[in-house]
């Protein structure tokens, strides 16, 4: 297991670090593998295979993509909220007993909290998700946290991002975003904020303001290295 010397600080007074801001699934734990589990048993059950094709649109949510993609290739006589529910009921079943991390998760959070560094849990998956989810990795890692069903637009919108930042005081020109897939990516940087992508499942690109990692072991210095301010003037979240 990879260990930080949190003795050693990071260097957040020459690059303005103000807050780290965290995706869930497929970001921290192992559930994108567990969401199509669930999507893919479900349809299943109610009479219609899905493939990778699927898999592919419905990585990194949100419910209501997810939901009208399902419902718009298999014709199923069932409103969007029903179908969300009984997804949400699946997966739920399916990590009662915890979920996996990834790797060098535990590590990165442990690290953020020694470091002193404001953090938040942004995710796409409704309330009663994330609250099973955080049994695993630990509540008092985060300042708060934002779920999709809380937020009038969730991801890929900015509206999450911007929520968390406001709510923590900083601004999010000045946060980096872990996040796997490009759903979220597309969410943190409509809001300003720089990228630190880990991806999941779906390949994602490196460009200027975006920092992609094969794994989050060793990735806390990067939350540092993956921020830089603007070539004139301070950060106002808006700049790219």
């Amino acid at each position: 297991m990879t260990t930080f010397a949190s003795s050693v600080p990071l260097d957040r007074e020459s690059t303005g670090l103000q807050a780290v801001l965290l995706d869930m699934d497929g970001t921290l734990v192992e559930t994108e593998d567990l969401w199509w589990e669930a999507e893919l048993s479900l349809l299943a059950e109610l009479g219609h295979r899905l493939d990778h094709t699927d898999r592919q649109l419905v990585v990194g949510g949100p419910m209501s993509r997810v939901v009208d993609h399902l419902l718009a290739v298999s014709g199923l006589p069932l409103t969007a909220e029903r179908l969300g529910t009984m997804i949400n009921d699946r997966f739920a079943e399916t990590i009662a007993r915890g979920v996996p991390l990834r790797p060098g998760a535990a590590e990165l959070l442990a690290e953020l909290s020694a470091q002193g560094i404001p953090t938040a849990l942004v995710s796409a998956a409704h309330r009663r998700i994330i609250d099973l989810v955080l049994d695993s990795l630990g509540r008092h890692h985060f300042a708060f946290t934002v779920a999709g069903d809380e937020v009038e637009r969730t991801k890929p919108h900015p509206d999450p991002y911007l929520l968390a930042a406001a709510r923590l005081g900083v601004q999010p020109g000045r946060c980096v975003v872990i996040e796997d897939a490009p759903t979220g990516v597309r969410s943190a940087e409509a809001a300003g904020c720089r990228v630190l992508a880990v991806p999941s499942v779906t390949a994602i690109e490196a460009v200027p303001g975006r920092t992609v990692l094969k794994s989050l072991v060793g990735s806390t210095w990067h939350c540092c290295g993956a921020w830089s301010p603007p070539a004139e003037g301070p950060a106002d979240g808006l700049s790219r």
